[in-house]
């Protein structure tokens, strides 16, 4: 069989990653801070980009400058104001001199010096190891006893718990194990109660001490029963330690509330504010939607490199035509996608009003079964499009805020047909859960008798995986004193 080489010509299609079209594919699924992040970051590079005043006044700069014959020029019949320094007469200076000239340091400041506002100062939570070397520091410690105490501090963990043992701490200062000992036990008093705790039952067994109950039975419920304690098995507690319920209930709210993290309170976690991309308002009986634009500079084209390409091309060099022709490309192009970015999410939230109208009226509980493509039928875009409009965006609705992946969920069969929402399942169950006897919860298999009733056909492991998914514990973790 022999080999040649042939020259065949083939039509085909294929889409083509144009730079422009991955740019407007990344920008379409930027949040509303990353869509500012880039947006300041390419008018930095880009000279071309400029921001529109919002009080919509004209860059003398760019339009070519003013009319000097329109600029005010000074009337002749003005005279010069002169202002007559002389201090009051009525001004009781005795008294003056006796309440506000207090000894002490007088500092002079210029009138030109520019005073820091206040509200431009941060203030910074103190760390859980600011507040414990500041207690050690107090005590009066040597300069060993402080390497021993920075040595714990240092390994403890957010929630203040030990995570080094005593040879470990002893081998890191090279110190004896009860010096170690001492200070680690010293340091245990030291607020908040139950800090350098080596595990659980220590950490409440401090704040147990420091609460004075020394010889009670919540010490050893603490030491030996706290498996039971967790499962709520109250009957073997009784049983184990020989002491009526009573007091077993009793010892069991002590050590509820106590607190197992008590690095918890210094913890530095900072909450995330959402700041929505649309806002749904309701206007009558119509819906209208905003799109959330504060904040998001308004580009355009600088009139002062249009003029300079249109009028003054002879005057540049190529070199210098060419890089400013390159940025105006740049700079019209993430305009457009801009635009049409935000006429797409517009787009989407519209399809997604009209298909979630109940809920937006009545409640979560009325939430629609609905997936990307029936938005995407709906706009006449493609899924892989609405998946990317509605990642990590957020709306405001008469509701509350969700993001808009909230609005995508799975069907559950009823019993007549119809479907229902995975979401609506959640927040009937959720419902049930708070409408129960705390003495006598409901259990899983009891809970799909209630939804059922609601003609709603579910099995029991869905209602178990939705409870774990909504953080609600079993019905024998639930039961309350």
């Amino acid at each position: 069989m022999a080999l040649e080489l042939r020259q065949q010509l083939r039509l085909t299609q294929q889409l083509v990653m144009t730079p422009q079209l991955q740019q407007a594919i990344k920008l379409l699924q930027l949040s509303r801070l990353e869509l500012l992040e880039v947006i300041n970051q390419e008018m930095e590079e880009n000279p071309v980009l400029e921001d529109v005043p919002e009080d919509g006044s004209k860059d003398v700069s760019a339009e070519g400058g003013g009319d000097p014959a329109s600029e005010p020029t000074e009337s002749p019949d003005l005279k010069p104001v002169t202002v007559e320094e002389r201090a009051r007469e009525d001004i009781d200076w005795s008294s003056y001199l006796g309440e506000y000239n207090a000894p002490g340091p007088i500092h002079f400041e210029a009138e030109e010096r520019e005073v820091p506002e206040y509200d431009n100062f941060l203030a910074r939570r103190e760390s859980l190891n600011e507040h414990l070397m500041w207690q050690l520091l107090l005590c009066g410690v040597t300069p060993k006893e402080e390497e021993i105490g920075s040595a714990i501090i240092g390994n403890l963990n957010k929630d203040g718990y030990l995570q080094a043992t005593i040879d470990e701490i002893a081998s890191m200062t090279e110190a004896d194990t009860s010096q170690v000992e001492k200070v680690l036990s010293r340091m245990q008093c030291f607020d908040p109660f139950g800090v350098c705790a080596r595990d659980l039952p220590e950490c409440l067994l401090i704040q147990v001490k420091h609460l004075g109950l020394h010889d009670s039975i919540v010490i050893q419920i603490i030491q030996d029963q706290l498996k039971h304690v967790e499962n709520k098995n109250y009957k073997a507690i009784s049983r184990a330690l020989g002491v009526s319920m009573d007091d077993v209930f009793t010892a069991v709210e002590v050590i509820i509330g106590l607190e197992p993290k008590p690095g918890r309170e210094f913890s530095d976690d900072e909450p995330q504010y959402i700041s929505p991309d649309v806002f749904v308002y309701k206007m009558g009986d119509e819906f209208v939607i905003v799109l959330n634009e504060d904040g998001l500079p308004k580009l355009r084209i600088s009139s002062f490199y249009k003029e300079a390409l249109s009028n003054k091309g002879d005057e540049f060099s190529s070199p210098t035509k060419d890089y400013i022709q390159n940025k105006l490309r740049s700079a019209v192009w993430l305009i457009r996608s801009i635009h049409q970015r935000q006429r797409t999410i517009y787009k989407v939230v519209e399809s997604i009003v009209s298909f979630q109208r109940d809920f937006l009226e009545n409640g979560i509980a009325h939430l629609g079964p609905m997936v990307l493509r029936d938005v995407a039928a709906d706009i006449g875009m493609h899924e892989s499009t609405v998946s990317r409009v509605t990642t990590n965006k957020y709306v405001h609705t008469p509701q509350g805020i969700y993001e808009l992946k909230f609005f995508f969920n799975s069907s559950i069969s009823r019993f007549d047909g119809e479907t229902i929402a995975s979401a609506s399942v959640k927040e009937k169950i959720r419902r049930i859960v708070e409408s129960e006897d705390p003495a006598k919860p409901y259990s899983d298999k009891k809970m799909v008798d209630i939804l059922k009733a609601s003609n709603i056909s579910i099995a029991r492991r869905t209602v178990a995986k939705y409870r774990e998914m909504l953080g609600v514990l079993p019905s024998n973790k639930r039961k309350k004193l």
